[in-house]
């Protein structure tokens, strides 16, 4: 990088906020700036290097990064670097040419001077650093929501490939069932089975397809059961009789379940009678296994499109307890490992109208503080109720507690006690728009132990058509439907 004496009055002719003022003034900036000629490539700053010059961009690029990628692009014509009434002190990111790159920079200590001698650049400037201030603000609000996204994406991907991965070993195993169940049927119609013992072949199955839904065996029994059936097989002449059973066993099968085939069943056609048995019992449960995962995959695939609010319009009218157990299952690989979560929900609210992508965004991180707070273990009790034209819903967590000495700060923008890269101290911040946006407020509440947001919003509403339809609680998530309480 080079730098020359002074610029030109034709370079500040090419910035925007420069173009029209008088040649007197733009002769007094030529004379105290410094002309900057950079290659493509080269850094201008490092990061954390003091910032104590504006930046005017005659031709070329400027970009600012960190470790996480691109943060900004001054293009030529532009202002940037430090600006009058700014608290920058330090450049927070490095910055590179990224083309040939002409500038002029003034120092700081020129500034009082400036706007005495060219009083228009004040109202320019400070309009300069608002708008400066408001991009940045939106590109932290954006970066915090895709951090958001990713979380739940991840956890998403992950509640989804549990129930996908079994639906794909059940219908592997499914095919060797089928398989199974042919065989035994070619074999037992060569040995000429007899119609009254085929008949009864079809209805133990179908009454064990039945009992086997419904069997629970510890390891203990379990093992003790397939022993005792391996053994009775044996005495019977039963090849393969201690593969054939750990399938009985599933199969609900007893040793009065195989004395009663024994004597239905002619001898030479017990071992195919039993193999076409575990066979039948074992197609009834693998597909009942893909059913329930499948139905898995639908109720996360619909729980992502209710959260989103997909193809419908800003404001729709919405059950609100449907929004909060929404965002529970989409957080739910974060409530599973140790979450108790208590619902208190006052079912006599109506549907109201609000945004509902948004209110859920304020569920989402109302309840992931939460978890936060707990370190992933405690109860977290949701409690809903409605009085003088309010919906109120309190989120409580039986954490550590907000510390007093920063109680009155943990709604500031960027304000944070999690650790670099954990959290972008936007996620409070974004809840307390998003309810102010709806005409309500978030009050908090503390102490170790108990933690209360409580966000309260105007009960908005429209003629409510027919009866809302709650969203069905998880079979598989630890929870309580009780009563709210006064």
């Amino acid at each position: 990088m080079t730098v020359d004496v002074h610029p030109c009055i034709e370079d500040l002719r090419a910035i925007d906020l420069l173009r029209d003022l008088s040649t007197e003034d733009l002769e007094w900036l030529c004379q105290h700036m410094e002309l900057l000629e950079s290659k493509a490539g080269e850094i201008v700053n490092q990061a954390g290097t003091p910032a104590e010059h504006m930046i005017a961009i005659f031709s070329g690029e400027l970009r600012g990064e960190r470790d996480t990628g691109q943060i900004f692009v001054a293009h030529a014509g532009s202002i940037t670097g430090l600006l009058p009434f700014s608290r920058l002190t330090h450049f927070p990111t490095a910055v590179r040419a990224t083309k040939d790159t002409r500038a002029g920079r003034l120092h700081k200590e020129h500034f009082p001077e400036m706007l005495r001698h060219i009083p228009v650049l004040q109202e320019r400037l400070v309009n300069l650093m608002a708008d400066r201030i408001r991009e940045a603000t939106r590109a932290d609000q954006q970066r915090e929501k895709l951090m958001a996204l990713g979380q739940l994406s991840a956890g998403l991907a992950h509640e989804l490939n549990n129930p996908a991965s079994a639906g794909s070993r059940a219908a592997n195993y499914l095919c060797k069932a089928v398989k199974d169940f042919r065989h035994a049927n070619v074999k037992l119609s060569k040995l000429e089975l007899p119609f009254e013992a085929r008949k009864f072949l079809i209805q133990l199955e179908s009454d064990l397809a039945d009992r086997a839904a419904l069997l629970t065996l510890d390891s203990f029994e379990r093992s003790e059961r397939e022993e005792a059936l391996a053994a009775w097989l044996e005495k019977q002449g039963v090849e393969n009789a201690w593969n054939l059973a750990p399938d009985l066993v599933d199969a609900g099968c007893t040793q009065e379940t195989l004395e009663q085939i024994a004597d239905r069943i002619p001898k030479p056609s017990l071992p195919m009678a039993f193999a076409r048995l575990t066979a039948s019992v074992n197609i009834t449960r693998l597909v009942d296994e893909i059913e329930n995962s499948m139905k898995r995959i639908t109720e996360l695939v619909r729980a992502v499109k209710d959260y989103s609010y997909m193809d419908q319009m800003p404001e729709q009218e919405i059950d609100i307890h449907a929004g909060i157990d929404t965002t529970l299952i989409m957080l739910k690989h974060r409530l599973k490992n140790g979450v108790e979560v208590v619902r208190e929900y006052d079912r006599a609210i109506p549907r109201m109208v609000v945004r509902g992508s948004e209110l859920n965004q304020v569920w989402t991180n109302l309840i992931t503080n939460a978890i936060d707070a707990m370190n992933g273990k405690g109860k977290l009790r949701i409690v809903t109720k409605s009085f003088d034209g309010k919906v109120w819903v309190k989120i409580v967590d039986n954490g550590s507690g907000i510390p007093p000495e920063i109680k009155d700060r943990i709604f500031e923008p960027f304000f944070t006690t999690k650790g670099v890269n954990e959290g972008t101290g936007l996620g409070l911040d974004i809840a307390a728009r998003v309810v102010k946006n709806h005409g309500g407020h978030i009050h908090v509440e503390s102490q170790p132990g108990q933690t209360v947001f409580a966000v309260s919003l105007p009960l908005k509403v429209k003629p409510v058509v027919g009866q809302p339809q709650a969203l069905p609680v998880d079979s598989h998530e630890e929870a309580t439907v009780i009563e709210p309480r006064p």
